[in-house]
């Protein structure tokens, strides 16, 4: 595939999924919604079938989404590492533009909001208790177990006796959304469960540099790193547990 569709449908994809995922935290917080208040549950499914959402549109380049999978799946051999920019590239520039759409579906509501300090959340994570070390841990562990699914979950296969066994693979892309929504859930109460620095660092940007919201606050850079760092290591040490299991075989 070219590096022009690659960067194209994961744009597309991760456009959509952060539409959706910031599109149900702003539902949540901005007053005057049908949404407002409507608690952590209904922001971990809305996230959950964002992922849905957006893989279904870029399963073409394999529905990435995130570079942390990008990296594991390079890391474990399944994807070109020459092509590893061009996913980077569409995913950070789908995570921008998916806030930026976000922001235009609940334009009146910002405008509305008596406390538009508190809208950096709508965007990006942060901490429940900041300690920056733990805090990183935390993004470690949820993304490797993303990424560990990804890799490790048994896929289609045609048995010895000619029965086929479809491992995950019959769920599609709902199976990954599963996930997603047990890591937001079980995991995700420290941290907001970034596990994707797409994810997090393209709507942080968009809020600091595009989104003209007023009285707006800084977009929390001191922190803004743990988002980043956490779920690419995550993903890197899913790929090479995967590795390591494999030659055990």
């Amino acid at each position: 595939m070219s590096a022009g569709a690659i960067i194209v449908w994961e744009l597309l994809g991760t456009a959509v999924l952060i539409l959706l995922g910031n599109g149900v935290v702003a539902n949540h917080v901005l007053r005057k919604n049908n949404g407002h208040n409507a608690g952590t549950l209904f922001i971990t499914f809305g996230w959950a079938f964002g992922v849905f959402a957006g893989a279904s549109i870029a399963a073409p380049t394999g529905a990435h989404l995130n570079p942390a999978v990008t990296l594991g799946l390079a890391i474990s051999g399944k994807t070109a590492w020459a092509d590893v920019p061009f996913y980077f590239i569409g995913e950070f520039a789908g995570a921008i533009l998916g806030a930026v759409l976000c922001w235009l579906t609940y334009k009146l509501q910002f405008d509305d909001h008596p406390e538009p300090g508190e809208t950096l959340g709508i965007f990006s994570t942060a901490p429940q208790i900041r300690n920056k070390a733990w805090n990183l841990v935390t993004e470690i562990i949820g993304t490797f177990v993303l990424v560990g699914w990804v890799l490790l979950s048994p896929v289609f296969e045609n048995g010895e006796d000619g029965v086929p066994s479809f491992g995950n693979s019959g769920l599609g892309y709902a199976g990954v959304s599963f996930v997603v929504l047990v890591i937001g859930i079980s995991l995700g109460g420290p941290t907001g469960y970034a596990i994707n620095p797409a994810r997090d660092l393209g709507p942080r940007i968009a809020y600091a540099f595009l989104l003209p919201i007023k009285g707006k606050r800084d977009a929390d850079w001191g922190y803004a790193w743990v988002p980043v760092v956490g779920p690419l290591l995550g993903g890197a040490v899913a790929a090479l547990v995967y590795l390591a299991v494999h030659n055990l075989s």
